[in-house]
């Protein structure tokens, strides 16, 4: 039916012209690694870019940020006297669109292929096409900074970090040095590395000992002999002439023995002789012992002075014994000691050999570090690089017109079908004489035609001309949509030309 049809078209025309459009700018960054290989300078931001990305999106998303945006570029005043604040911020937060694009590429931590991201696209929709496009170049130089300063500012934590950890651990190595130094000179002598020197000068002493006890020994035998002659020898000659005397008839006597009998005549003379002898000596020994302060017998003098020379040399080796035993003692103290602190100073050793593990580490991750600063302050890292800046919007992306338009004609047309079919099914008129006969079961005798009136005729005409004009109107306002909504007339028909030339 013609009625329906007109109703649906004229909703669908009014809705295709009358809504607001909506006008959308787009930028696309792209994301690119850093120009140094990392095998020469690692960068010391490790996230990943979809993780930065949403990092970033997360910050200039902010409330305050979004706000600022809306009081520069003057955003949504037709909803400030109707919304909330709040309401208006998740408004331009469903406005801005962040769109990623990703790529298969080569993982350089694992060695396998993965999908990562490569470049993403920002776009933000408004009303107002020069307020969209100036509000997409705001965010797409917001991101491109703010990726700057996310990725100096973790640099230079890193540096810092790097550099505090290591003031940190020159100060523990301080005074560990200090307290191992006060420690090696309370124990100086008695350090695990002296145990070898310590055992070679015990063993040197014990042999320098054993020297001296046989030199003592010499030395004891020495001075026995030399008391021993001394007592059978006189200070004076005459009296040592008489001792020579004593001695030889000893000598002779103990010869008589070996040959003779003790009543043998000689051995008895000698024996009466020695024995006269000794008692002259015997009466004579106690003047001798006044005598003895100024000898005069060289023999005498000379073994006095051997025995006080070897007497002498005696207490020398007694007291170079006493220094032996005393430095003997002392190495097993040091080699007993030794073996208490060992523990102690090893921790000591160890702790420090580990401070100066991690201080070396921490030298080199800082210089890493303040490489990885420069990298990124000079921008020669992982970057954003825009490489399609937005572009003022022409025309609007929604709504879109001639799709509602089409879908509102098919509309207009099924409906019109659609009723005109239910109107069909539900009519029980009777048009036929067939039908009438079969529906009463009595035979037709006759069939008078219709009579049109004036009103029946002017009706009909109306019909028509409204068909031929729907006939001739409606491949003209498909032709001006196509032409002014979709593409220009001229350049189809060129590319059509075009598509039949080829």
């Amino acid at each position: 039916m013609l009625i329906p049809f007109l109703i649906t078209m004229t909703i669908s025309i009014s809705l295709a012209f009358l809504l607001p459009s909506y006008y959308r700018s787009s930028a696309t960054i792209l994301i690119e690694e850093q120009e140094i290989p990392q095998n020469l300078v690692m960068a010391t931001v490790t996230s990943f870019a979809e993780q930065r990305l949403e990092m970033i999106k997360q910050r200039i998303m902010s409330y305050a940020n979004l706000l600022d945006l809306i009081s520069q570029h003057a955003l949504y005043l037709d909803l400030k006297d109707k919304w909330t604040t709040e309401q208006i911020i998740e408004k331009m937060r469903e406005d801005i669109q962040i769109n990623t694009i990703s790529a298969e590429v080569m993982d350089r931590r694992t060695g396998r292929p993965t999908v990562a991201t490569i470049a993403f696209t920002l776009s933000y929709e408004g009303k107002d096409p020069k307020k969209v496009h100036s509000v997409t170049s705001a965010l797409t130089s917001l991101f491109l900074e703010e990726n700057l300063k996310v990725r100096t500012r973790q640099t230079k934590e890193t540096t810092q970090f790097f550099e505090d950890e290591m003031n940190k651990v020159k100060g523990d190595l301080d005074v560990l040095n200090l307290k191992l130094s006060s420690f090696k000179e309370k124990h100086l002598l008695k350090l695990p590395e002296f145990m070898t020197i310590n055992m070679q000068l015990l063993e040197s002493a014990d042999k320098n000992r054993d020297s001296l006890n046989e030199q003592l020994k010499i030395m004891s035998e020495r001075e026995k002999y030399y008391v021993t002659q001394l007592s059978l020898m006189s200070p004076e000659m005459e009296f040592n002439s008489d001792l020579k005397r004593l001695e030889d008839l000893k000598v002779h006597l103990v010869s008589l023995k070996s040959k003779f009998s003790d009543k043998y005549p000689d051995v008895i003379n000698t024996q009466s002789e020695i024995q006269q002898l000794q008692e002259q000596l015997n009466s004579g020994k106690t003047s001798t012992e006044k005598k003895r302060m100024n000898p005069d017998n060289p023999t005498y003098i000379n073994i006095t002075s051997q025995l006080s020379g070897v007497r002498s040399e005696i207490d020398s080796i007694k007291r170079q014994i006493l220094e032996s035993n005393l430095k003997k003692k002392n190495y097993e103290n040091r080699i007993e000691s030794s073996a208490t602190i060992e523990g102690e100073y090893k921790a000591y050793l160890s702790e420090q050999a580990n401070l100066n593990s991690k201080l070396n580490d921490l030298t080199q991750k800082l210089m890493e570090a303040k490489v990885a600063y420069g990298l990124e302050k000079d921008q020669k890292g992982e970057r954003f690089t825009l490489i399609d800046p937005a572009r003022f919007p022409e025309r609007p992306f929604k709504p879109k017109r001639i799709v509602i338009l089409i879908i509102g004609i098919i509309l207009s047309m099924g409906l019109s079908i659609g009723i005109t079919a239910v109107i069909e099914f539900m009519d029980d008129s009777i048009y036929k004489p067939m039908d009438l006969a079969r529906a009463s079961q009595i035979p037709v005798l006759g069939e008078i035609p219709l009579i049109l009136n004036q009103n029946d005729l002017r009706l009909i005409h109306q019909r028509k001309v409204t068909l031929w004009l729907s006939t001739i109107l409606t491949p003209i306002i498909g032709l001006l949509i196509f032409h002014f909504f979709i593409i220009d007339v001229y350049v189809a028909w060129a590319k059509i030309l075009r598509m039949l030339t080829l």
